[in-house]
C-alpha cells in the first residue's frame, strides 16, 4: 500500500434523523457501485445493512452497519449509522474514527432532532460534512428552506451545488452548477447529461452566483477571481469546495430523491471529490503509556501499527466481532497484536474486511483502512491496539450515563447461566448497556439509552440468544454527585502480622460541568504513590462511581486529583491501592454535599396549530419547561420543551389522544437536573 493507495481511501459516514433516508441512500449508493444487483427497500426488509431482525421488522437502523464499495478506481469505507436517538453511541463511536460524513436530511421535514445530535458531535471530532437533501420529490419539499435550516439551526455555512430541476412529484434531476450542465434520471441505472434548458439558464445563472458568493466567503482567490468578474474553470471551483470542506469552512449541498434514484451518482462523486482522504487530515493523536509523551500516528504503513476498536458486534456463528481503524502500520493476520491499557498480546487469528453481514477474508488492513478481527480476546470497545515495539494509547472514546432501566429476572434455572453468558456479551457489543444486580430485590438491572434500546435488548435476549425472561416495568435512571470540592484520605491499613495491606491516598474531589463524565488527573510529582499503583487507583474510584453512598445510583461529573499518598515497601498492592480508592471516592461524595440528578429531555412536538393549546398544557402539566413554539409549515406548529423523564412515560398515547391522533413527537436526552425534596426522600427511603 502506497500513499497513492491511502489517498484514493474514503471514510464515510451516513447519518441523519430516523426515516430521513440514510438506507434507502445507502442501497442506492451500493447499487450503483456495483456491491449489489438489486435494490433493497426498507419496507420489504431487504436492504443490505439493516440486516438484524429486529432492524427488518422495525424499518430502521439498530447497529452501525460498515460496508466496502468502489468508485472510479476510489475504495469507499461506509457506515451507516442508527437515527433513532436511542442508539446515539452507535453514531458516536463510528464518526470517532471516520474522516467525512454524508448528513441526509428530510426534504420536508429539514433539520430535525437527531440531524442536530449527529451534527454536534461531528462538530466535536471535527467531521467534514457533505449535505444531501433527500425526498425532494415529496409533498411540501422545499430545497431553499432545508438550506435555511442548515445555516440557522446549525451553525453551518452550507453552498447549493446543485439545483432541481421541477419540484415535488415533477422532480426530474438537478442542474450542476460547476459543469453547468442539466442532469436527468428516469428511474433506471444511468443519468443523461444535457444542455441545460433555455427556461433554466437565468435561474440556474442565479444559483451558480450564490455559490460562488458562498464559496467567496472562505476562500481568498475565489472572492479576487469573484471580485474581478473572472470565470472560474470547474477543476478550480472543485479544488476550492474539496479545501473549504476539508477544512470545515463550508457544507457542500447536493440533492435528489434516494428512493427515486435522482442523484446518486452525482452524490458518489461528491463524496469522492469534496470529502478528506486519510491523508487530508490530521494525523491520530495518541500517548505513550509509560511517558505520557505525546504520539503521532500517521497514515503510513512503514510506522509501527496502531489501530481503534470502536465497535465489538456478536455473531452468533463465529463469535465476537472486532471492528478497527488501522491510524499506522499493517494489521496482519498471524501476527502479534498489543493491548497496552491491559498490558495484555494475542495473535490476530482471522482479518477480514467488511460488506455488512457479510466478510471477504484478507491478509492484512493498512493504514487508513477499517477491517475486523474474528474472536479478539483482548480489546473492548474504544481500546487500542499496537505494535508492542512501539506503546501508544489513543484518545479512548466516552459514552453517555443511561437514562432508564428494567429488571430482568430468568424464568427457569436454566436460563439463569444463559441470562450471564448473554448478558456479557451484550455489555461487550454494547458500552451503553449497563448491567448491575439489585441488591434488595437480587434483579439483574438493565440500563439504557431508552425505551426502545432495553426493548430491542430484551428481543435479542429472547430470539438470538434463546434465553427466557420476565421484565418489569421502566424505570428512570438517577444519578449523584457532589456540590462542592472535597478533600479526603482514603486509608487501607491492615497490618496483623505477615503480608498485610497498606494504601493510602489523600484526592480532591471536585464537581465539574453536567456531561462532562468522570476525570482522573494524578498530581504526585514524586515517589508518595509508586507510578505502577496510580492506575489501580484510578480504577478503584472508576469501580465505585458504579453505586454512590447516598441512593447507590451511579455517580457522575466528578474530577478526582490523587494529590498525595503513602506506601509500605512490602505491604502495598495494586488490590490495597484499588480499594483505597474506592474507600476514598465513597467518603468524598458523603462530604462533597452530594445530589441527586434526574435525567431531563429535550422533546419536540409537531402538531396542527389548532391543538398547539393542548400540547402546551401536557407538557406543563408534567413539570416540562416550554422552550419554543415555531411555525414549520402552514398550519403546522413546532413545540419544543423540557420534560423530567420520570414524567414522560405514556406520552405517546395522550398526545394521540389530544391531537386526534395528527401530532408526532421526539425526545432525547438533553441534561441532568436536581430532583426535588420530595423525589429525593423517595430514593433514600428506598434503599435505607
Amino acid at each position: 500500500m502506497t500513499e497513492s493507495t491511502v489517498r484514493m481511501f474514503r471514510n464515510i459516514g451516513i447519518i441523519a434523523h430516523i426515516d430521513a433516508g440514510k438506507t434507502t441512500t445507502t442501497e442506492r449508493i451500493l447499487y450503483h457501485a456495483g456491491v449489489t444487483h438489486r435494490l433493497g427497500n426498507v419496507d420489504e426488509g431487504s436492504t443490505v445493512t439493516d440486516f438484524m431482525v429486529q432492524e427488518r421488522e422495525r424499518g430502521i437502523t439498530i447497529q452501525s452497519a460498515a460496508i466496502t464499495c468502489d468508485w472510479k478506481g476510489y475504495q469507499i469505507n461506509i457506515i451507516e449509522t442508527p437515527g433513532h436517538i436511542d442508539f446515539t453511541a452507535e453514531v458516536q463511536r463510528s464518526l470517532r474514527v471516520l474522516d467525512g460524513g454524508v448528513v441526509a436530511f428530510d426534504g420536508v421535514a429539514g433539520v430535525e432532532p437527531q440531524s442536530e445530535t449527529v451534527w454536534h458531535q461531528a462538530d466535536r471530532y471535527g467531521v467534514p460534512r457533505l449535505a444531501f437533501i433527500n425526498k425532494l420529490d415529496r409533498s411540501g419539499a422545499s430545497l431553499e428552506r432545508v438550506v435555511e435550516m442548515i445555516r440557522t439551526r446549525l451553525n453551518a455555512h452550507p453552498v447549493v451545488l446543485q439545483m432541481p430541476i421541477g419540484s415535488e412529484a415533477e422532480l426530474q434531476g438537478m442542474v450542476d452548477l460547476i459543469d453547468m450542465k442539466a442532469l436527468y434520471f428516469d428511474g433506471d441505472d444511468a443519468f443523461h447529461v444535457r444542455d441545460i434548458p433555455e427556461e433554466l439558464k437565468a435561474a440556474a445563472a442565479h444559483y451558480r452566483e450564490q455559490m460562488i458568493e458562498g464559496l467567496a466567503d472562505v476562500d481568498d482567490d475565489v472572492a479576487l477571481a469573484f471580485l474581478e468578474e473572472h470565470e472560474l474553470d470547474s477543476e478550480t471551483l472543485i479544488q476550492a469546495i474539496r479545501q473549504a470542506t476539508i477544512n470545515n469552512l463550508m457544507v457542500p449541498v447536493m440533492c435528489g430523491s434516494a428512493l427515486r434514484n435522482i442523484g446518486v451518482q452525482p452524490l458518489l462523486d461528491g463524496i469522492v471529490r469534496y470529502l478528506p482522504s486519510p491523508l487530508d487530515v490530521e494525523p491520530m493523536k495518541g500517548t505513550d503509556p509509560a511517558v505520557e509523551n505525546e504520539i503521532a500516528c500517521h497514515p503510513d504503513q512503514e510506522e509501527p501499527m496502531a489501530a481503534l476498536v470502536f465497535k465489538i458486534s456478536t455473531d452468533p456463528y463465529v463469535g465476537k466481532l472486532s471492528f478497527f481503524r488501522c491510524y499506522s502500520g499493517r494489521v496482519k493476520r498471524g501476527e502479534s497484536i498489543y493491548n497496552p491499557v491491559t498490558n495484555n498480546r494475542e495473535r490476530v487469528g482471522r482479518l477480514v474486511r467488511m460488506h455488512a453481514e457479510r466478510r471477504e477474508e484478507v491478509d492484512e488492513i493498512g493504514a487508513g483502512d477499517i477491517g475486523a478481527i474474528l474472536g479478539l480476546k483482548i480489546a473492548k470497545t474504544g481500546q487500542t491496539i499496537c505494535d508492542e515495539e512501539r506503546p501508544v494509547v489513543l484518545e479512548q472514546i466516552t459514552f453517555p450515563a443511561p437514562v432508564i432501566e428494567v429488571a430482568v429476572s430468568p424464568q427457569s434455572r436454566g436460563d439463569l447461566d444463559k441470562l450471564g453468558n448473554a448478558l456479557q456479551r451484550l455489555t461487550e457489543e454494547d458500552p451503553t448497556l449497563f448491567v448491575h444486580q439489585d441488591e434488595k430485590t437480587d434483579e439483574t438491572i438493565l440500563a439504557g439509552m431508552g425505551e426502545l434500546h432495553l426493548e430491542v435488548i430484551i428481543d435479542r435476549l429472547r430470539r438470538e440468544f434463546h434465553v427466557g425472561v420476565d421484565v418489569g416495568e421502566p424505570a428512570v435512571a438517577y444519578c449523584e454527585t457532589i456540590s462542592r470540592p472535597v478533600e479526603v484520605e482514603g486509608r487501607l491499613v491492615k497490618q496483623s502480622g505477615g503480608r498485610g495491606q497498606f494504601a493510602v491516598v489523600k484526592i480532591q474531589f471536585e464537581p465539574l460541568e453536567a456531561g462532562t463524565g468522570f476525570v482522573f488527573e494524578n498530581a504526585i510529582h514524586g515517589g508518595a504513590v509508586p507510578r505502577e499503583y496510580i492506575p489501580s487507583v484510578e480504577r478503584g474510584i472508576v469501580d465505585a462511581l458504579k453505586s454512590g453512598p447516598l441512593a447507590k445510583q451511579p455517580v457522575v461529573d466528578i474530577k478526582a486529583t490523587l494529590v498525595d499518598g503513602k506506601y509500605h515497601e512490602v505491604d502495598s498492592s495494586e488490590r490495597a491501592f484499588f480499594m483505597a480508592g474506592s474507600l476514598a471516592l465513597r467518603e468524598g461524595v458523603l462530604k462533597g454535599a452530594p445530589i441527586l440528578l434526574e435525567p431531563m429531555m429535550a422533546v419536540e412536538v409537531v402538531t396542527p396549530t389548532d391543538y398547539t393549546g393542548d400540547v402546551i398544557g401536557d407538557l406543563s402539566a408534567r413539570a416540562g419547561t416550554v422552550t419554543g413554539i415555531e411555525p414549520q409549515s402552514p398550519g403546522i406548529q413546532r413545540v419544543t420543551a423540557h420534560v423530567p423523564l420520570a414524567r414522560m412515560f405514556g406520552y405517546a398515547t395522550n398526545l394521540r389522544s389530544n391531537t386526534q391522533g395528527r401530532g408526532v413527537f421526539s425526545m432525547q436526552f438533553s441534561h441532568y437536573q436536581q430532583v426535588s425534596e420530595e423525589t429525593r426522600k423517595a430514593l433514600i427511603s428506598q434503599v435505607a
